[in-house]
């Protein structure tokens, strides 16, 4: 069985107005209402493309 991986929220939840981005985690509001039922491929799918909007956007995750 695949484990599910954590969330990414940090607790600083702001959408950037511009973006449309979590400014805490680079989520999408959509990948942040689907995160708690989503799959661990899913939810990976979700981290794999925060590790490139973090580049574009400016947020604070980890």
């Amino acid at each position: 069985m695949i484990q599910h991986p954590p969330s990414p929220c940090i607790k600083t939840c702001t959408i950037d107005p511009v973006s449309a981005l979590c400014r805490g985690c680079a989520r999408t509001m959509d990948e942040i209402m689907a995160w708690p039922s989503a799959s661990a491929v899913q939810k990976q799918a979700i981290l794999d493309a925060l590790g490139q909007r973090r580049h574009s956007v400016s947020v604070r995750s980890r």
